[in-house]
């Protein structure tokens, strides 16, 4: 892993991570594009496996609850090939992908697992 690894990020930081998709291992960098704090952020793949990943992740304040949705774009490289393994099996792999991730967010936000990523606001420098 390398660039910002723990706490927030800003517009234009990147971040390194390992993940593995289908049993193979891949190192992916991503860098903030667009940055609208509190109400939305993306993210783009600068190095990895996708000729083009852009994550938009928009946050929506409902009485007292936030509401998280995610926009994923993507395009497979291998031209026409790409393009087939992106409708086949691709998107709803990402899509289940993203949702298991979603309710990990969750999970973490609504317990007290977000002080091992975050410090509380006055522990802030």
């Amino acid at each position: 892993m390398a660039g910002v690894t723990s706490g927030l990020i800003s517009l234009g930081q990147e971040v390194t991570w390992r993940a593995r998709h289908f049993g193979i291992w891949q190192h992916l960098t991503s860098r903030i594009t667009e940055f609208n704090s509190p109400v939305h952020f993306r993210d783009s793949m600068v190095r990895g496996a996708f000729r083009r990943f852009d994550h938009d992740h928009f946050f929506e304040a409902r009485g007292e609850i936030t509401v998280m949705r995610d926009v994923f774009d993507f395009e497979s490289p291998l031209g026409i090939l790409g393009r087939v393994a992106d409708r086949l099996f691709l998107a709803a792999y990402m899509t289940r992908f993203l949702r298991k991730r979603s309710e990990f967010i969750k999970q973490v936000a609504e317990s007290e697992l977000w002080r091992r990523y975050l410090r509380e606001p006055s522990d802030a420098p």
